[in-house]
């Protein structure tokens, strides 16, 4: 189980984006990475593949690593590790703030 899901909000900690908040769009789970919308923007280079296609420059996001990223918790506002316990009632894993306590899901 990932302890980080899509739309999480996450903040980067480490590398050239840290301190900003984004979503996490898009996980990756065979590499251990996540693409968060507005963190870690690239300069793609499009060629055009077809006729009357358009090539030029765009900005895409790239994927950040997992250990780059922390997640805020949506109750606290805090930024926060992700504890996991099990629920005998529902019989699934549930994921919670380690500062406040409360379930994220």
């Amino acid at each position: 189980m990932s302890r980080i899901k899509v739309g999480d909000e996450v903040v980067v900690i480490s590398g050239k984006d840290k301190g900003k908040r984004g979503k996490v769009a898009e996980r990756i789970p065979k590499r251990d990475k996540l693409i968060v919308e507005g963190i870690n923007i690239i300069k793609k280079h499009i060629r055009p593949t077809r006729k009357g296609q358009e090539s030029g420059i765009v900005e895409r996001e790239a994927p950040v690593h997992v250990s780059n990223v922390i997640l805020i918790c949506p109750r606290c506002g805090k930024r926060t590790r992700i504890g996991i316990k099990c629920s005998k009632e529902e019989k699934r894993k549930l994921r919670f703030c380690k500062k406040c306590g409360e379930v994220i899901d």
